[in-house]
């Protein structure tokens, strides 16, 4: 159980706030920063998937991650995107966010090249045994097109530094096949906001969230409410985040974040091509459903 101590709880996968021109804005970055952390969430991941990790290039991608950790200052950890479809150049991103003081890293399935369970054993354990920070794997096969399965997790959690899984399948058999096997010795985290609470009710230890960019008090009184023995304010938390949810990802994310968190007054509202802006019919969705929740004036 000694392995759950750094990771559990509710940890934003943060946006990376972009100008109209589409480079990096660090200070909305670091507003962005305080208002998580001031909100209550347990930690900070940067430059995942939702950070537009795959249109960012290395220098930015470690810019964002050093910036991150400069703004948040020690008062949570700071889980850095990492991965890579190639072992090298994820070695190399493992080594230049141990530079920049990242806390953890979050290792993705190497993408496109579909490698069989042998080759993300291997994957992984180079990775392990090149780093003394813990390490988060995440398992999203409908972005990768490869699937990490629970015998490979497993293999893996002999590694001491491999503390975490991030799992967004979206399939609650499968997290609870991960918490059967490993949740002795790993956190069992929900890559999937709307499997969040139920995967905590089967043994889950958090949530790497999306929606926790735009409410994140409501998503980390979640897994507050929870963990103090609360379900019944945790299921009314889930129950009312459901819509906002289904909102965030009905168009490819993080747009629709992004649109929220300019709605909110938070962040603009751009992202990088091949991605585009969320449509106005969405926007207009998304203010209603902001309002309703009352985090954003009626």
């Amino acid at each position: 159980m000694a392995k759950h101590a750094l990771l559990e709880g509710c940890l934003t996968a943060l946006v990376t706030p972009l100008h109209d021109d589409g480079s990096v804005d660090f200070d909305t970055l670091a507003a962005l920063v305080d208002w998580q952390i001031a909100q209550g969430v347990d930690g900070l991941v940067a430059v995942g998937t939702t950070g537009e990790s795959a249109t960012l290039d290395v220098d930015e991608h470690v810019a964002v991650i050093a910036a991150t950790v400069k703004a948040a200052a020690g008062r949570v950890p700071v889980v850095a995107g990492a991965g890579g479809n190639a072992t090298s150049e994820a070695l190399e991103l493992t080594r230049a966010s141990e530079e920049a003081g990242a806390d953890a890293l979050l290792h993705v399935t190497p993408y496109y090249n579909r490698p069989s369970q042998e080759g993300l054993y291997r994957h992984f354990e180079a990775i392990a045994r090149a780093t003394s920070l813990p390490i988060v794997l995440y398992n999203v096969p409908t972005r990768t097109g490869c699937d990490l399965a629970t015998d490979t997790v497993a293999r893996l959690a002999a590694f001491d530094n491999v503390v975490a899984v991030k799992d967004a399948t979206g399939n609650l058999v499968r997290g609870t096949d991960l918490v059967a096997a490993v949740g002795d010795r790993m956190s069992i985290l929900s890559g999937d906001d709307g499997t969040a609470f139920p995967l905590y009710a089967c043994g889950g230890r958090g949530v790497i969230s999306v929606v926790s960019n735009v409410a994140p008090f409501h998503m980390s009184d979640m897994w507050d409410a929870f963990s103090a023995g609360d379900l019944a304010r945790a299921r009314q938390r889930h129950l009312e985040l459901r819509q906002l949810i289904q909102l965030l990802f009905a168009e490819p994310s993080p747009a629709p974040t992004k649109a929220a968190l300019a709605l909110l007054g938070r962040a603009r509202p751009a992202v990088r091509l091949p991605l585009v802006p969320a449509t106005s019919a969405l926007t207009e969705r998304l203010a209603a459903e902001l309002r309703r929740l009352g985090l954003a004036p009626a």
